[in-house]
């Protein structure tokens, strides 16, 4: 009996470590309601028009998630004429701390806003695969780049860029 219940957990573990990783990040940017730090809502119509948007998806006690948002906040300059959506299902509390503890620049930008996922929708709708989820949505609301780890935070800071230098050749014409 306990050479089958073992192996029982062993194969759910298995299917469940498959379907998480199956995962396909959201292509383009779902409808959501999300709550502001006043308790109001925020949704997709809610958003900056006319600019890049990168939503990070965090947990406040996750070493990764620190890691992420320390060096978004190295590349802050990078970030600001990005709309910038900070997510979390923590309590305002718990976010503040981990930008005050974990940022210097990026928690002062006004293009930086702290939402809470408080109806759980941000998994089910954004697909993450996993902490910290980052994702860079192009001005038609198309994912240019998906992100998990926060040693990569670079490769957005890349895409970010090249959006900008596009957007400038083509005032220049």
């Amino acid at each position: 009996m306990k050479a089958g219940y073992s192996l029982l957990i062993v194969i759910c573990g298995i299917i469940f470590k498959t379907t998480v990783y199956a995962q396909v990040p959201a292509k383009t940017l779902p409808d959501f309601e999300f709550s502001r730090l006043d308790n109001s809502s925020f949704t997709k119509q809610n958003m900056v028009r006319g600019s890049l948007s990168f939503f990070m998806f965090f947990d406040p006690d996750c070493e990764h998630c620190q890691r992420a948002i320390k060096n978004i906040d190295s590349q802050y300059r990078s970030f600001e004429k990005v709309a910038v959506y900070l997510i979390s299902q923590d309590n305002e509390e718990k976010m503040k701390g981990f930008l005050n503890q974990y940022t210097k620049h990026l928690k002062s930008q006004k293009n930086v806003l702290l939402l809470i996922d408080n109806k759980n929708q941000f998994i089910v709708k954004f697909k993450p695969r996993r902490y910290p989820a980052m994702f860079l949505y192009s001005i038609d609301n198309t994912l240019i780049d998906y992100e998990d780890n926060s040693e990569t935070v670079f490769r957005l800071v890349h895409f970010i860029s090249q959006d900008l230098s596009k957007k400038a050749e083509s005032k220049k014409l």
